[in-house]
């Protein structure tokens, strides 16, 4: 029962950066495996802010947990038509959010 709550409230603390689908207004839909960066289109700094009030309101430990570990800098080139790698990122899910809520601490060090 306590982890239904947890989830609850963990999906309400990410609603208001999921948005909304522009035409038919229809809420995104959100669920464990939603990834905070692909599914969502969340920004760095969007992120960083979620992950303090998450820190905060759930009293999570937040570990060596780093913001840049799922939004790493990239190689800047001046040549418009250089071709870079992309870079390869962890998850960065819903699901995450919820586990680590339940056990007080950031699980993904």
């Amino acid at each position: 029962m306590v982890d239904v709550s947890i989830e609850h409230r963990v999906y309400e603390l990410v609603r208001p950066y999921a948005g909304t689908y522009l035409f038919n207004l229809k809420k995104v839909e959100l669920t464990p495996d939603t990834d905070l960066d692909t599914d969502l289109s969340i920004d760095e700094f969007e992120a960083e802010d979620l992950m303090n009030d998450f820190f905060q309101k759930f009293n999570v430990a937040r570990g060596n947990f780093r913001i840049e570990t799922y939004y790493p800098a990239g190689p800047i080139s001046w040549n418009p038509f250089k071709k870079t790698s992309p870079i390869l990122v962890p998850d960065f899910t819903i699901g995450m959010l919820i586990e680590s809520a339940k056990v007080g601490r950031w699980l993904y060090d």
